[in-house]
């Protein structure tokens, strides 16, 4: 009798949970759930499997840029150390958006590293996402607890930028380096959640949100979902248009105004683009730059041309006027035209 009445409660558990997953955001929908399931970075994935197998797995410090795989690396090692009974009990992930100075070290983690199960065998696992955000403080106050509780608990370290992780930290952790997603990584990920959700993807749409990502597999899902809620068909013009990047055929217009007409022309024509497409000077910077290397301009142009170019986008990140940066653009490149046709004449 509760044999049955258990099996029921668990069919019921799936159906809710099948119902929940077709409103879940696609990055959490298809989130890897097995170490198998990942799609990079073999290597690390081999020699942290070894780890599990053999009930070795040290401190682990993981970084590299967001959307590579830390995270899901690490909840999928959690998942197959722990059942889903004792994952609640003997897992704590905190992330950036918790409160983790050195008040929660003190209390949180170190009452949870402290405490040993009495009915379950092996050690705890507490998981720190985006430690990066963590004080100094709260680091080396947590440096001592890693010390003192090695026996009980094993702690994975996440961060976006290796060099705002302590030393004494680092020097505690085996480190893994998750380097950003080849486009022959994403690629065959995508097309899986195409399958799985019916969408119409072009090719040319299929490497424009490759290309947008830049390694980056979180940020590809999200275009993708973006942009097949918008359109009923995702082309690369579709996609740049939900992203709100400049258009291919955008840039070449503006290469062209640059090179070809005068001051007044070209920085009225860009404005009118800019404002009728709701660019952002950064991305038409961005896109502008891979063009100069294809210009046949004289060295020495280039160069003057590329760091005119780089003072911009300084000045744009110190938050200064997009109008006057403009200006700036427009008349760096009427100089660099100006030099290159007196030289050739």
């Amino acid at each position: 009798m509760s044999s049955s009445s258990s099996s029921d409660e668990i069919m019921k558990m799936d159906k809710t949970t099948s119902k929940d997953t077709s409103n879940l955001p696609w990055i959490e929908k298809y989130r890897p759930k097995k170490l198998d399931d990942l799609i990079s970075h073999k290597d690390i994935i081999n020699t942290i499997s070894k780890f599990v197998k053999e009930d070795r797995l040290p401190h682990l410090l993981f970084y590299g840029p967001p959307g590579t795989g830390k995270t899901s690396t690490i909840l999928a090692v959690a998942r197959q150390i722990y059942s889903p009974k004792e994952f609640g009990s003997m897992v704590l992930e905190l992330n950036a958006s918790d409160d983790r100075g050195i008040g929660i070290v003190r209390e949180n983690i170190l009452s949870f590293a402290s405490t040993r199960t009495i009915f379950k065998s092996g050690f705890k696992l507490v998981i720190l996402d985006e430690a990066d955000a963590m004080t100094r403080d709260a680091q080396n106050a947590l440096r001592r607890v890693i010390e003192k509780f090695t026996e009980n608990t094993r702690f994975c370290i996440i961060c976006n930028y290796l060099s705002k992780i302590i030393p004494a930290l680092q020097s505690r952790c085996t480190r893994f380096r998750f380097g950003p997603l080849s486009k022959d990584q994403m690629i065959p990920r995508l097309k899986h959640v195409i399958e799985q959700e019916s969408v119409d993807v072009t090719s040319d749409g299929m490497n424009a949100i490759v290309t947008l990502a830049c390694g980056d597999m979180r940020r590809s899902l999200n275009i993708l979902q973006s942009a097949s809620m918008a359109f009923d068909k995702v082309t690369e013009d579709n996609v740049y248009i939900c992203v709100g990047h400049p258009l291919r055929k955008d840039i070449e217009n503006i290469i062209q105004w640059l090179l070809n007409t005068n001051f007044n022309e070209a920085y009225n024509n860009i404005l009118k683009l800019k404002t009728a497409k709701g660019l952002a000077l950064q991305d038409i910077l961005t896109e502008v730059h891979l063009y100069v290397h294809r210009i046949d301009f004289p060295i020495h142009v280039r160069i003057h041309l590329l760091e005119k170019m780089a003072e911009t986008e300084f000045r744009l990140m110190s938050g200064t006027n997009e109008r006057i940066q403009l200006s700036s653009l427009v008349s760096a490149f009427q100089i660099a035209r100006d030099v290159t046709i007196q030289e050739a004449s």
